[in-house]
């Protein structure tokens, strides 16, 4: 089944969120837990804010191919970042990796992680249809 967009004519439109997406019919739900910057070798990829966001990002739709989805059928993602991180950085280095796929999405600034070095972290919920 496809994901509904839900967007009320009375709020806030954006090309990077959607307030809120449901769907329904038969499926499967998949988690994909709080992913970060980092590369097979599990460092780092980067210092830099934008890097990690692109990495975290494709670990991300890594996830999804292994469950048989895409960034389509994420029905929300979480985006938590260290405070004092350029937001928009984060937000142009995600077009990069995720393309324009909105959905509904809470972004976080967060004193920090239990890694050192780690500077953002973005887990997601997708629905996969059967079939």
């Amino acid at each position: 089944m496809p994901l509904k967009h839900l967007n009320p004519a009375s709020m806030h439109r954006s090309p990077a969120f959607s307030q809120g997406v449901g769907t329904t019919g038969p499926g499967r739900l998949v988690a994909v837990g709080g992913q970060n910057g980092v590369g097979p070798d599990g460092q780092l990829v980067s210092a830099g804010f934008a890097e990690q966001t692109k990495q975290a990002l494709r670990n991300v739709l890594t996830v999804l191919a292994e469950a048989g989805a895409t960034q389509r059928d994420v029905l929300r993602m979480a985006v938590y970042y260290a405070h004092g991180q350029d937001v928009n950085a984060g937000f142009a280095a995600s077009l990069e990796a995720w393309g324009q796929h909105p959905t509904a999405i809470t972004v976080l600034a967060v004193p920090g992680f239990d890694r050192p070095g780690v500077l953002v972290e973005i887990e997601a919920l997708a629905w996969v249809p059967e079939g």
